[in-house]
């Protein structure tokens, strides 16, 4: 099972990348393999994010494992708080 996280290298928002900080340093911490797509290449990557997201507005970063949907950071975070983040990988 292989993670994917979406992500943008070039967001405007510092809050954006804090979010994408945190899924990452949580996967290396753990040594779950994982690879990156950034959406900021272009623009077909993006759709495709939204698409498989089902939300035309979804901003990175967005977590999938194989081509199941994890959720955004909030849903992250929250499983964090919950002590269930593997869940939420679904690892």
């Amino acid at each position: 099972m292989s993670i994917t996280v979406y992500f943008s290298s070039v967001s405007g928002s510092r809050e954006v990348k804090q979010w994408q900080s945190e899924i990452f340093g949580f996967l290396e911490a753990k040594k779950i393999k994982y690879r990156t797509v950034d959406i900021s290449t272009s623009n077909d990557v993006k759709e495709e994010m939204r698409k498989k997201v089902g939300n035309p507005s979804a901003m990175p970063p967005q977590v999938f494992s194989g081509d199941k949907y994890c959720g955004d950071y909030q849903k992250f975070f929250d499983a964090l708080e919950d002590g269930k983040a593997e869940a939420f990988f679904k690892l």
